[in-house]
């Protein structure tokens, strides 16, 4: 199988984000980057099916020069080679333009299977892996939890609301969106980061200019605020008062 896994560099969970002078954006020069988690559970499934029916696993981006930390680190992890759609202007365009640019340089590879996270942990949006499977002609499916290969079809099991789950066959060729906690995720061996410094990063150029269609107006830390209150009244009275607050202001209970 020639499978593909679309990648992309986030800002690190532990970096407290500083916004630009603009308030539209973060200060890429302060931020610490890494692999968006979703995708690396997606390249995990990429290499077990890859180990299981043979073939390649390509680890596909779309950003700035800066994101070839991350695409080294899939390569490491067990990744053949990869395609990096280079364009600063990728750095903060939303899913749509992500689609697009990855498109462009997907189609002429005509692979079997593509793989993305279900979302990525900055924007959250959910959107580049069913519009990259639109602007492809590819059927897709969304929020998968496992996925079998046999006889040129998929069968693969989606994870909905409820605690209920579905299951979808499929043709091939597809492209599916993984969700976390698929399988359990290797790390880079030394033997693999030594490896990745001789394997293939081809880099290209947006097929068009990038075009986002979203526009971020403001951006704004949250603020962490405290205020304690004394419930009054007997015991019972502030445990009934405690209770209604917990269910009608806060609503962390039913």
């Amino acid at each position: 199988m020639k499978i593909a896994v679309c990648i992309k560099q986030v800002p690190t969970r532990e970096w407290q984000p500083r916004l630009t002078d603009d308030k539209r954006g973060i200060r890429e020069q302060d931020a610490s980057w890494e692999l968006n988690e979703p995708d690396a559970y997606a390249l995990e499934e990429g290499l077990r099916l890859k180990e299981k029916h043979g073939g390649e696993v390509v680890v596909c981006a779309a950003g700035p020069a800066r994101v070839t930390s991350v695409i080294r680190e899939a390569l490491a992890r067990g990744a053949d080679r990869a395609i990096h759609v280079q364009d600063a202007a990728l750095g903060r365009a939303d899913g749509i333009a992500t689609a697009d640019a990855l498109a462009g340089a997907m189609r002429e590879e005509a692979f079997d299977l593509i793989l993305t996270g279900l979302q990525s942990d900055d924007q959250g949006h959910a959107q580049t892996g069913v519009v990259l499977a639109a602007r492809l002609g590819r059927p897709h499916a969304t929020i998968i939890m496992e996925v079998q290969v046999a006889d040129g079809r998929l069968r693969v099991k989606r994870e909905l609301e409820g605690g209920w789950f579905q299951w979808v066959a499929m043709a091939l060729p597809a492209v599916l969106t993984i969700q976390s906690g698929i399988n359990q995720l290797r790390y880079a061996t030394l033997k693999g980061i030594m490896a990745s410094k001789k394997k293939e990063v081809r880099v290209v150029a947006p097929a068009s200019p990038v075009t986002p269609r979203l526009e971020v107006l403001s951006l704004y830390v949250p603020e962490k605020t405290k205020r304690t209150e004394i419930l009054a009244g007997s015991a019972s009275e502030a445990a009934a008062t405690l209770v209604r607050k917990l269910r009608e202001d806060a609503r962390v209970i039913a």
